[in-house]
């Protein structure tokens, strides 16, 4: 980790360009107080330039505040809507939804459920603004028509109807529309870049300059990123153009462009892709701008992309196009621990070639996101600083350096700030050096801030507008960005403006407002993890897109790629080699590939391993549940370190990708620790029951008996572990049958389970095929209970085998089974964010999960827009080995599966009903049982006799009249697994997930990857018996209850009742 005293030191960048990079990957998560301490031993000045510092802000604050154009119109809505307030939220998502709806009626809906909750008189008269009390009288007036007006079928009439106009459109919407084009005016120059550039020549006549972002998110599809570039080649001509016609005084105009918006698949696990493709796109435009002396920026992102995207900035940089030109810079974000060692690459990368790099330094826009992803992977720590003030701290120390003599001729510094504070503090540092540098904020805020800085600043200091270009309709996701940036209450842009916020309060060095804590990490944001509390870690992760923990990763795994492996069953008693129960196990992906072999269990060693169960069951029944829960953690500890081993087979065997391999341990892991908490929960002291005085009630939790638990090939180590682990903490003993497919996997965790100290004769595995173990364990009468994962088909075939036992007790059978799993979308929804969303949840693991989407349906309004974005993201799907990260589809698990779905595919063609298909490689997919991802139009789910366990996905269009038709007939199917809406109207969603039948409901999200504790996983009817798999009720299922009542009195008086006093 860097520390104070080298943080600066020329030796620290003075190295080769590939150590200097590894630095950058092994800052991802460093440890925050340790690194944001050093920060502080960085740029800590003595008190004297602390206050001096603290008085030159409040000056220009206060200069500021008088000032005519103190407050843009954008900073008086902020004021009055922060995304503090639920009126905030509410006008924001409204405004996303808007512009996008093409449907009268939704866009209705969407008016009426965002509006009428909403407190809008408590916002009435409290600004100065017109603009804003005229917003909030017509936000008042139309909330309370929508609420105080609703008739029996809950939708808005009578007053409403008065008010429609000539064209038959309501006033409301008109209006509605309107007033978002006027919010999108304030942060957008213009739709087109000829507009931008008309819409900037006031301020280039007053010595302003702009970077102009062409607006839009990441392509989708290679017809996106086409536009993309287009647009971007555009403005380039134009604005060299205008950039010719300047005077003197203003300097050149520059463009920003975003990788993503450049490329479909911009991504770590595509890194040959695109250093091939997208540093070609980034090459032509770079040198279409060199043409016309147009200076080009490339945008941060999100962290992951980071080390990516260096290598494409140093590619460009090194080609030819950009050496000599000086004029090809990118973003660095101070919120992330990795932005001084990427100053310090950069640094070394422009000492090398000699052409000076344009740097905008920014705090960063997507820090919610990271602070998530980062939750959900598992990883160590965050990427980015967890305080404000930390972000401060690193944004100043950054600038320290790019001040420093160390960067002259080769960092070109550009500071990128709305915050009164770190303008003072960097024209402190520049005022004692003779360093060029420009200041940059972004269009619609700060006007007057920069009016008064630049007074202050050294002569010939400018400040670059960084402006939005585009349609009104591509605004929001940029929107959002600047409002969670610039729109929370405690924000500096909110507070500068704001009368109410005391001038000495944004005066306060960030390392005064870190000093007030105990700890620089905010103790409020737990690490990843202890996000589920003390006595629940969460499971660890491992972030395939960073370099420092993929390549460690991969090395592991390499070791274990060749290893051929000898299954055989473990019981209780010594199994002697057989050959003749012997069989090989191959590759899906390449049956050329021997995994290992495994060993069949025979039916006799079945029935003794029942008579070892039970006669284990007693003595492990009355072991603690403290030393049961403890094998638990200790199994859930050694698949940790044995991450790398059991993804490979996960990967070799079960032909699972890598992102499902690092997934399905965790999963493991998280039931091993979820559960060994229930248990000590449920099974730990017995339950103190009320009743009448003179006796005690107690209720006593044991185990039932002897469980099998038989599991499938496609969660081979997840759902393996999850039943097998709880049928054992419950107290009961275990007699596992892994899946045919995937045996060698399942025999490797059992052994881990032993050495974790599971003694031998509690958790038993058998592996073999279905007639001979499987008959006996469902068939024995000593089987007290079968917990099963698989078909529904299976499942019957196991329950009518349990009841047809003579003389056994009644049994448990906890099944979870297939589903017929649908997905509905409006017309509010975000095209872009549905199809990446349907594309994980219908391809991912080859569709292959219980949880997968089956059935799309569409509101026929956007449904064409989707389907084409849909095809195009389908068309860079790569189908091959699962153990190379660039892969997006797996093989399936067998040949007949492959037979099966092909056989589907080929009479949904066969009838014309293809929408869009993923192209086969051979010489990705010839040797292994590949399926190619497909869509097809369907006229409902009534059309589909059985679940399609693969690949395939259907598509319904719907009519936003038939919602009630097309929820009645899912439900009709009988399956209730999982099921997912795409809405941005709640009300819409909240009813659709209360009137479907199924376990999980997915809201704008995709519908796979439930998390232990967090998303407990199970369907009804034909999907499950229930109760759900890591939820608290799961372990129930596997225990007895006993009441033991004693008459307390019964020796001779209630000696506690007669004890008691007066009182």
């Amino acid at each position: 980790m860097l520390n104070a005293n080298n943080m600066l030191d020329n030796s620290t960048w003075q190295q080769d360009l590939d150590t200097l990079f590894a630095r950058i990957s092994d800052h991802y998560v460093v440890e925050e107080n340790a690194f944001v301490s050093e920060l502080i031993k960085l740029i800590d000045g003595k008190d004297e330039h602390i206050e001096r510092v603290a008085d030159k802000t409040a000056s220009l604050v206060r200069e500021v505040r008088e000032m005519d154009t103190a407050v843009d119109t954008i900073d008086e809505l902020l004021q009055q809507y922060s995304l503090d307030t639920h009126e905030g939220l509410m006008l924001m998502c409204l405004a996303e939804a808007m512009l996008r709806i093409p449907d009268k009626a939704t866009a209705d809906a969407l008016i009426e459920d965002r509006l009428g909750p909403a407190d809008w008189k408590a916002h009435l008269g409290k600004s100065e603004s017109w603009m804003v009390n005229a917003s909030t009288w017509g936000l008042l007036m139309t909330g309370r028509v929508v609420s105080l007006d609703k008739p029996k079928d809950g939708k808005p009439s009578g007053f409403i109807n008065k008010m429609v106009n000539r064209m038959g459109e309501p006033v409301i919407r008109r209006a509605m529309v309107e007033a978002m084009k006027v919010m999108g005016k304030q942060f957008v120059l213009g739709r087109d870049i000829d507009e931008a550039l008309k819409r900037s020549k006031p301020l280039f006549d007053k010595g302003y300059t702009y970077s102009y972002d062409m607006l839009g998110e990441a392509a989708r599809t290679r017809r996106d990123a086409g536009r993309y570039f287009d647009d971007y080649a555009t403005a380039i001509r134009q604005v060299g153009k205008t950039s010719r016609n300047l005077g003197d005084r203003t300097p050149a105009p520059s463009i920003s462009i975003k990788l993503s918006a450049l490329h479909p698949r911009y991504e770590f696990g595509r890194r040959e892709q695109v250093l091939e493709e997208l540093v070609g796109s980034v090459k032509e435009l770079a040198k279409l701008a060199r043409d016309n002396d147009v200076a080009v920026t490339i945008d941060a992102e999100e962290v992951d992309r980071l080390e990516l995207s260096l290598e494409v900035f140093r590619a460009v940089y090194e080609s030819d196009i950009c050496r000599g030109w000086g004029h090809f810079g990118l973003v660095v974000q101070a919120y992330s621990k990795r932005a001084l060692p990427v100053l310090h690459y950069l640094n070394r990368l422009a000492d090398f070639q000699g052409d000076e790099i344009p740097l905008r330094l920014v705090k960063g826009a997507y820090w919610d996101t990271e602070i998530k992803e980062s939750q959900q992977l598992g990883v160590d720590g965050y990427p980015v600083f967890t305080r404000k003030a930390s972000t401060d701290v690193a944004y100043l120390a950054c600038a320290r350096f790019l001040l420093s003599d160390a960067t002259k001729g080769r960092i070109f510094p550009q500071f990128a700030t709305h915050n009164a504070h770190t303008i003072t503090t960097i024209l402190e540092q520049a005022n004692h050096t003779s360093r060029a540098f420009e200041f940059q904020r972004l269009h619609g805020m700060g006007e007057a801030l920069y009016d008064a800085a630049l007074k202050r600043a050294p002569e010939g200091t400018y400040c670059r507008i960084y402006a939005p270009v585009g349609a009104h309709k591509d605004l929001l996701p940029y929107l959002v960005r600047r409002l969670l940036e610039n729109g929370a209450n405690s924000s500096f842009v909110h507070q500068l403006v704001d009368p109410k916020v005391p001038v000495e309060s944004l005066c306060v060095h960030p390392i005064e407002t870190l000093r007030q804590f105990d700890s620089l990490s905010n103790p409020q944001i737990p690490l990843p993890r202890d996000i589920y509390g003390e006595h629940r870690p969460n499971s660890r992760g491992v972030n395939l897109t960073i370099n420092s923990q993929y390549q460690p990763l991969m090395e592991a795994m390499g070791k274990h790629m060749d290893t051929r492996y000898q299954a055989r069953p473990l019981l209780a008693f010594e199994v002697a080699e057989d050959p003749a129960q012997t069989h090989e196990v191959t590759s899906p992906y390449d049956r050329r590939q021997v995994v290992g072999s495994v060993q069949w269990t025979t039916r006799e060693q079945t029935e003794r391993a029942v008579d070892a169960a039970w006669a284990a069951f007693p003595a492990w029944e009355v072991t603690p549940v403290k030393e049961r829960a403890d094998i638990l953690r200790r199994f859930a500890d050694l698949m940790e370190e044995h991450l790398a081993e059991l993804m490979a087979l996960c990967s070799r065997e079960g032909g699972k990708l890598l992102t499902d391999g690092v997934d399905e341990i965790r999963e493991a892991v998280d039931f091993c620790r979820y559960y060994a908490v229930r248990a000590e929960e449920i099974f730990g002291e017995p339950t103190e029951l009320p009743g009448p005085t003179g006796e005690s009630n107690r209720l006593h939790m044991g185990g039932k008996g002897v469980f099998a638990a038989i599991s499938p090939w496609n969660f081979p180590v997840a759902i393996f572990c999850g039943q097998m682990v709880a049928t054992a903490v419950a107290g009961n003993t275990v007699l596992a049958k892994p899946a045919e497919q995937t045996s060698i996997v399942a025999h490797r965790v059992v052994e881990l389970l032993y050495q974790a100290g599971m003694p031998r004769e509690v958790v038993q595995l058998l592996p073999g095929d279905g007639p001979t173990v499987g008959s006996v364990l469902t068939g024995d009468s000593r089987i007290t209970g079968v917990v099963f994962t698989g078909g529904t088909d299976t499942a019957q075939i196991i329950n009518r085998a349990l009841a047809e036992r003579e003389n056994a007790p009644l049994p448990t059978l906890v099944a979870e089974t297939g589903g017929m799993n649908a997905m509905i979308v409006d017309s509010t929804a975000l095209p872009e964010q549905v199809v990446a969303d349907v594309i994980h949840s219908a391809f991912q693991s080859a569709g292959q999960r219980c949880s997968a989407l089956r059935v799309l349906y569409l509101q026929d309004d956007v449904a064409d827009r989707v389907l084409q974005i849909l095809d195009g993201a389908m068309a860079e799907l790569h189908v091959g080995d699962p153990r190379d990260l660039g892969t997006d589809v797996g093989p399936v698990i067998d040949e007949d599966a492959r037979k099966n779905l092909q056989a589907h595919i080929d009479r949904l063609k066969g009838e014309g009903r293809l929408i869009s298909e993923t192209p086969l490689k051979p010489e990705h997919t010839s040797e292994g049982t590949f399926v190619a991802p497909a869509a097809f139009t369907i006229d409902g789910i009534d059309a589909l006799e059985r679940e399609q366990f693969g690949p395939v996905l259907h598509v319904v269009r719907w009519k936003s009249s038939e919602l009630d038709k097309v929820i009645a007939s899912i439900n009709a199917r009988g399956y209730g697994l999982t099921f997912g809406v795409h809405s941005r109207n709640e009300s819409f969603a909240d009813e659709i997930a209360r009137k479907v039948r199924v376990g999980n409901v997915y809201i704008n999200r995709n519908i796979i990857g439930a998390v232990v504790g967090v998303q407990p996983f199970g369907g009804q009817g034909l999907s499950g018996t229930g109760p759900k798999a890591g939820g608290p009720n799961y372990l129930l299922r596997f225990a007895t209850e006993k009441t033991v009542t004693n008459n307390t009195a019964a020796l001779g008086g209630n000696a506690s009742l007669l004890a008691l006093g007066d009182e």
